[in-house]
């Protein structure tokens, strides 16, 4: 054997111990050290200096779009905010509106307001392809006033009779000539829901007066659409209101239903049966019904 073989076998030999030698002192596991293994810190990151969970996947990976939100969607002449409640994220969305005619019909705003809560407590009811968004008070500054003027604007004028359909400057509320405004929209709280209506998917519109007890289709310059006709009795059957197709009591000019009508949005008038009951019952059987209708 050459001194070179020699050499290479001692080291051969020197190599085989040492692994046993650390087969022997440990058992057979490998010693893991700090670098092989960073503790977990309490925020979801992983040794110091660890981006949170949520930077490491995207940033945006734990955020969800909120089931309910809140948009001020105007101001009053008198500078109070009209808000409005929003609850689901689908594309298809319905309006519930209350108060137009302030402290006039109080109940009206207080009903909205109720389904404001409701909304919130129960998440499921409404449909993935659906929003549904809550106006309770239309005339912030009537309902502050209180009494038959707050049927009023800070104007002096009817709301109800400021929507571009059919609008005068002067129309009736039962045998009262009451102002329209100096033009269709004139007044800021009009122009809040047609402003918000014309960024939206409006499916379907019921929007709640006082005081008879009945549900009325909506129209413009003709009959009232099959549609308007349909969410109608769809919802004065499930809240056992009459319905009737159209509102001849005294002519109307500039009616807030009506414009949407014209804007080819399915839309109803409920007139609760007084200015004081919400007719809680009744008006979820029917909102329940018309949500159902409009979602398919």
């Amino acid at each position: 054997m050459t001194t070179k073989n020699i050499i290479i076998a001692l080291l051969a030999l020197l190599l085989i111990g040492g692994g046993a030698y650390l087969l022997l002192n440990t058992g057979g596991d490998v010693e893991t050290t700090e670098t092989d293994m960073m503790p977990v810190e309490p925020d979801g990151g992983i040794g110091d200096g660890a981006q949170p969970l949520d930077e490491l996947i995207g940033g945006d990976a734990v955020d969800t779009v909120p089931f309910a939100s809140q948009t001020v969607i105007g101001l009053s002449v008198d500078g109070r905010p009209i808000t409005a409640y929003h609850f689901g994220n689908g594309s298809r969305e319905m309006l519930l509106i209350g108060g137009t005619h302030g402290s006039y019909s109080p109940n009206t705003s207080a009903l909205a307001q109720e389904f404001v809560s409701y909304l919130g407590d129960n998440e499921s009811l409404v449909p993935i392809n659906m929003r549904v968004t809550v106006i309770p008070t239309v005339n912030p500054d009537g309902l502050a006033a209180g009494g038959t003027t707050g049927r009023f604007n800070a104007n002096n004028v009817d709301i109800n009779r400021n929507f571009d359909c059919d609008w005068a400057p002067t129309s009736m509320w039962r045998d009262q000539e009451v102002s329209g405004g100096n033009a269709a929209f004139s007044e800021p709280e009009a122009q809040a829901i047609r402003d918000y209506v014309s960024e939206i998917n409006a499916v379907g519109a019921i929007v709640w007066f006082a005081a008879e007890g009945k549900v009325y289709a909506s129209a413009c310059g003709g009959n009232p659409s099959n549609a308007s006709v349909q969410l109608a009795n769809t919802f004065g059957a499930a809240a056992k209101y009459g319905v009737e197709a159209e509102f001849d009591a005294y002519p109307i000019n500039g009616d807030m239903v009506n414009w949407m009508a014209k804007e080819g949005i399915p839309a109803i008038s409920v007139l609760l049966t007084d200015r004081q009951g919400i007719e809680w019952d009744k008006n979820e059987a029917g909102f329940r019904a018309a949500l159902e209708a409009l979602s398919n």
